[in-house]
């Protein structure tokens, strides 16, 4: 069993930054892949950042690209998103996710465990 918690979510202007972590229970954390998704008010959820179990690498929404980055220490079962340049268009609920295979995955049926999610607002 994997539980998540999200934290660093807020209020934030356009072009600002914005930091999320997801902390981990569990000792087979360092097993995971890792990913974060979004959802925003009458909208479907959306792949955002992944990262495999090493950290080795990673895979972003085109949408994200450039502005936001994953990261995860495995030595303090977390993982965060760095996000940069901040948008309205990414205000939405963020939530981090947990999968067995390991890899850096977009399809979000495949993850096991989510987060209760921290909400992301920007303003104009």
């Amino acid at each position: 069993q994997v539980q998540l918690v999200e934290s660093g979510g807020g209020l934030v202007q356009a072009g600002g930054s914005l930091r999320l972590s997801c902390a981990a229970s569990g000792r087979t954390f360092s097993r995971y892949g890792m990913g974060w998704f979004r959802q925003a008010p009458g909208k479907e959820r959306e792949f955002v950042a992944a990262i495999v179990w090493s950290g080795s690498s990673t895979d972003y929404a085109d949408s994200v690209k450039g502005r936001f980055t994953i990261s995860r220490d495995n030595a303090k079962n977390t993982v965060n998103l760095q996000m940069n340049s901040l948008k309205p268009e990414d205000t939405a609920v963020y939530s981090c996710a947990a999968h067995r295979y390991g890899l850096a995955l977009r399809d979000p049926s495949v993850y096991d465990y989510w987060g209760q999610g921290t909400q992301v607002t920007v303003s104009a």
